[in-house]
């Protein structure tokens, strides 16, 4: 199999890398190459003439995804074929297929196992619809309070505040995510117990965090006199021990085949977004993320936005050499986004292994970080147009506010101000500035592209979800890792519960574990004597 640093393409594009366009020389940035450079999609524009490309590193770019059969690997993902594995040793060795989990519209994918694991998705939403339908004829419960961690907890959050502008009068969502105790205190803290729903979230049914939260959960509500079987309800794979009727009031299902952080509109976000926005707002954003998962199979690679986006990465990180992407939307809805994607892309594509089980000899996933625009270029904007590391910048905007709640101020609007913070950022990143004065000097030449939408919409904010979840996949089918393990999030918790060990064994010396670990000893005792 030729690997990522051996095809032909790779080898033309660390040649053209060495002389990437000049954004900065005069003439070279025109309205024409800004109209040229872009695609849209699912009401989507993707505007890429800010990023260092030629139309020769474009055609490479793309030569690149066919040599590495990259679309040809998500048509095999969405039908079920096994993509989750790393030959020869042992893995998790199972299809994905999140994109089932949305596939109830037209045209959806005819394969056998896509289409078996869509009927059991389909169940879950149908099941949700009655559930949602007698809770809302019922009127007893107005908050619904989430507990989960990583994948049950990064993209729901984002995406229920993104969500927010619709939320149903009298509904509330709070979440538990941290083991921390003062993360549950805040979150119960005010709550009328017997109006609040618990949503117990893990797959297993056995992570630490979430066990143990929910414990929390369960004694507030016993010390209320209050059934938690009538309270609690839970997301969770079939058998596992939250699939339990007789402690849950409901039991909602995830597979194997949906990761966690693929798991935003499975029932891991489906149940909260049908509690808070209605079940149609649910439905609808399964509707924009099913319409990218197929826009994410053009052929057309500079029509494909997913595709293009992962190309454009892979050109800035291993061809340009920049260790980072922040991502920035301006959008104050999209607040916690940054954080759900970090989670997509750097728990995917942060290996140091191809599916064959050899060390790359590459750079694969970048660190991801960010925060919402205008607040961002108050904060850390000063190191990206001056500062030595250059950041590449995904930056993302919408024409129209979602609350239309805004005001003509010095002749313009508040939105208006917003779109000419996101186009001004990128051109200013993209030219720099001359000046005699050199700390008014802007080196530019900073890459950035836009993201723009209409507006900020159930089915738009799918499209984005579906938009990112295939440009993590599709980096890591051109580098030929696994996207879709999380083997170094392993380590660390095996040695928390060693140390847990040592905890038992002085708040109850009659059930020590017998777990010797001197390392974590030792620092035990720096703890004791605070």
């Amino acid at each position: 199999m030729t690997t990522f640093d051996r095809y032909k393409s790779t080898q033309q594009l660390k040649r053209l890398a060495e002389r990437p366009f000049d954004l900065t020389e005069p003439g070279n940035l025109t309205p024409e190459r800004l109209n040229r450079f872009s695609a849209e999609s699912c009401g989507y524009k993707l505007l890429y003439g800010t990023e260092r490309v030629t139309e020769e590193a474009m055609s490479e770019l793309v030569a690149l995804s066919r040599e590495a059969e990259a679309l040809s690997k998500l048509e095999r993902m969405q039908s079920g074929e096994v993509m989750n594995s790393i030959q020869g040793y042992p893995s998790e060795n199972r299809s994905v297929l999140h994109t089932a989990a949305r596939d109830f519209f037209d045209h959806p994918n005819s394969a056998k196992a896509a289409q078996e694991a869509a009927r059991l998705a389909r169940g879950q939403v149908d099941k949700l619809e009655k559930f949602i339908q007698q809770i809302d004829a019922e009127g007893r419960f107005t908050h619904l309070v989430m507990i989960g961690i990583g994948g049950s907890d990064l993209g729901p959050r984002a995406h229920y505040l993104a969500l927010q502008n619709l939320q149903k009068s009298g509904r509330e969502v709070r979440f538990i995510c941290n083991v921390d105790p003062d993360d549950a205190a805040a979150a119960l803290h005010g709550l009328n117990l017997s109006k609040t729903l618990i949503l117990v979230i893990s797959k297993t049914g056995s992570t630490l965090e979430t066990t143990t939260n929910e414990a929390l959960a369960r004694d507030r509500f016993v010390q209320a006199k209050l059934d938690p079987s009538q309270h609690f309800i839970s997301v969770s794979q079939p058998g596992s021990p939250l699939d339990d009727p007789k402690k849950y009031l409901a039991c909602f299902h995830i597979w194997d085949w949906i990761g966690g952080r693929y798991s935003t509109t499975s029932m891991v976000g489906g149940v909260l977004m049908a509690f808070a926005f209605g079940f149609e707002v649910y439905w609808e954003f399964l509707r924009g993320a099913n319409a990218m998962d197929k826009a994410a199979l053009n052929p057309d690679v500079r029509q494909n936005l997913s595709l293009l986006a992962a190309l454009l990465g892979i050109w800035n990180r291993n061809f340009l050499h920049h260790p980072t992407l922040a991502i920035i939307p301006y959008s104050q809805a999209l607040v916690r986004y940054p954080a759900h994607i970090q989670q997509l892309d750097m728990e995917s594509d942060g290996k140091r292994i191809d599916k064959q089980g050899n060390a790359v000899a590459f750079d694969t996933g970048p660190i991801i970080w960010g925060e919402a625009g205008t607040n961002a270029q108050h904060s850390f904007y000063q190191l990206i147009h001056q500062g030595t590391t250059v950041v590449p910048l995904e930056l993302i905007g919408f024409k129209e506010s979602q609350r239309q709640q805004d005001l003509m101020w010095e002749g313009t609007t508040s939105q208006q101000k917003l779109l000419a913070n996101l186009i001004a950022q990128s051109l200013a990143l993209a030219t720099g500035q001359t000046d005699a004065n050199p700390n008014k000097v802007f080196p530019g030449n900073r890459p950035t592209h836009i993201l723009l939408a209409k507006r900020l919409t159930p089915f738009t904010l799918g499209g984005l979800l579906a938009f990112y979840e295939h440009k993590v996949a599709f980096q890591g089918f051109i580098w030929n890792i696994n996207s879709f393990d999380q083997e170094g999030v392993q380590l660390g918790k095996m040695l928390a519960n060693k140390i847990i060990g040592r905890f038992l064994t002085k708040n109850e010396p009659q059930n020590s574990s017998g777990t010797s670990y001197p390392l974590g000893d030792a620092i035990l005792e720096q703890l004791e004597s605070l």
